[in-house]
């Protein structure tokens, strides 16, 4: 059975930062890319960073570029999203969703596609204050 297992989040000053974990089991990690999305109320989820297992390329929406970094450990099954220097508008439910990797060419143009996305986590508050 997937998991996907998302945990870090919590309630953190602008300014400040947060880790996330996702943590998978039940699928070969190696041959699936990972993506964070977030949804904040009203809005659509969007994709905020993908790792692709494979071959580590890293990608990244523009709102979290130079902010956010992802990074996984394969030993572990378990993909990281250091959020650094958090907004207001960062405040969402954060989500990890797990795509199975059809190539570097393919990933990169589809990463922050939700559509892509086989399994997904439960997803994890952050709440960014002002």
């Amino acid at each position: 059975e997937v998991h996907l297992v998302e945990s870090g989040g919590g309630l953190v000053q602008a300014g400040g930062s947060l880790r996330l974990s996702c943590a998978a089991s039940g699928f070969t990690f190696d041959d699936y890319g990972i993506g964070w999305f977030r949804q904040a109320p009203g809005k659509e989820r969007e994709g905020v960073s993908s790792i692709s297992s494979r071959d580590g390329s890293t990608y990244y929406s523009d709102s979290v570029k130079g902010r956010f970094t992802i990074s996984s450990d394969n030993a572990k099954n378990t993909v990281y999203l250091q959020m650094n220097d958090l907004k207001p508008e960062d405040t969402a439910v954060y989500y990890c969703a797990a795509a199975f990797w059809y190539g570097s060419r393919w990933y990169e143009r589809n990463n922050r596609m939700t559509s892509v996305y086989e399994y997904w986590g439960q997803g994890t508050q952050v709440t960014v204050s002002s």
